[in-house]
């Protein structure tokens, strides 16, 4: 499985030129059995970056356009009546595919994005009187664009939740953008010789991958770590010392799944590490990804120019191992 995992990242990194990070962060969330927000700029290979993990895995792949006249029923589907047969047909919507890409997100309204909730949460969805499983390996992808807020339709908190990480993408260097230049111009004057190239690993292994990382061993004091760290977000004074500043920093903490987040990405990063244990610093390095969308801060914080990150990094810093 270690050479399964090797070129996965070097495809992933090969489509996405100068986002190690992202890739990195992608495969966590894989592995880790959850799903995964993009949130960056126009242009950057949000939507590039979903297309080449799923040619990566040989599973079905939908790609959702979400817009303000899109109908839940046009994502999970719906029951047709069928004339010839005289009854009611289910008819399957593009989340019933194992890896799914629900491009700008925040574009489509709250009933729409509430469709998503049991999918991602129960991996079913629900159409009239019955329940429809979702395939074993079931990986949504959902972009985002922060910047161009006219039309858009925030995530609600609990949609938020249901997302594994959230990854957080800026501007690639000077360096990477010039592979970029050359990388597509490359491919524009080969466009006629372009073919889709073969999938690297099935479903199947995917899904051993996610049951192994859940073996590697993880001591009680790197739990006790996690949970350290999910109170943190809920009482930062503890970890702050106590005082007016660090108690207002955050209305509202991360909730029990985001432990139990912390704690799969944890795994995850570590069999991606190449280790059979689980420290720390697999703990410290999905911090942030797995916490960011998942605390409230507060007025105080927001008006002092703290981020979710600035106060998440801090709160680590101060957190101890034990």
């Amino acid at each position: 499985m270690e050479a399964v995992i090797s070129q996965l990242k070097d495809h992933l990194n090969n489509a996405i030129l100068g986002q190690p990070d992202l890739t990195h962060e992608l495969l966590v969330a894989l592995i880790a059995n959850g799903h995964v927000l993009l949130e960056g700029p126009p242009g950057i290979a949000k939507t590039t970056a979903a297309k080449a993990l799923a040619n990566g895995i040989a599973g079905r792949f939908q790609r959702i356009q979400f817009t303000p006249d899109l109908l839940p029923g046009d994502v999970t589907g719906s029951d047709i009546y069928q004339q010839e047969i005289g009854q009611f047909s289910f008819i399957p919507g593009p989340i019933m595919n194992e890896i799914v890409l629900a491009d700008e997100i925040n574009r489509a309204p709250a009933k729409v994005q509430s469709a998503l909730l049991e999918a991602m949460g129960e991996k079913q969805v629900t159409v009239g009187n019955n329940c429809y499983p979702l395939p074993p390996l079931f990986f949504v992808i959902a972009t985002q664009n922060p910047i161009e807020q006219e039309g858009t339709y925030p995530l609600p908190e609990a949609q938020l939740d249901r997302f594994m990480m959230k990854i957080v993408l800026g501007y690639p260097s000077a360096e990477s953008e010039l592979n970029v230049l050359r990388l597509v111009r490359q491919q524009d004057l080969h466009k006629t010789q372009q073919f889709a190239p073969a999938a690297i690993c099935q479903p199947e292994q995917i899904l051993q991958l996610q049951q192994q990382a859940l073996g590697l061993y993880m001591s009680e004091s790197v739990e006790q770590y996690i949970v350290q760290l999910v109170m943190a977000t809920r009482h930062p004074e503890m970890f702050l010392g106590d005082n007016d500043n660090s108690r207002k920093l955050i209305e509202f903490g991360a909730s029990p799944r985001g432990t139990l987040a912390l704690d799969r990405c944890a795994r995850a990063n570590a069999l991606l590490n190449g280790k059979d244990f689980v420290s720390p610093d697999d703990v410290r390095q999905v911090a942030l990804p797995v916490l960011r969308h998942r605390i409230l801060t507060s007025f105080e914080a927001q008006a002092s120019g703290l981020s979710p990150d600035d106060i998440l990094k801090r709160l680590i810093s101060h957190v101890p191992t034990l």
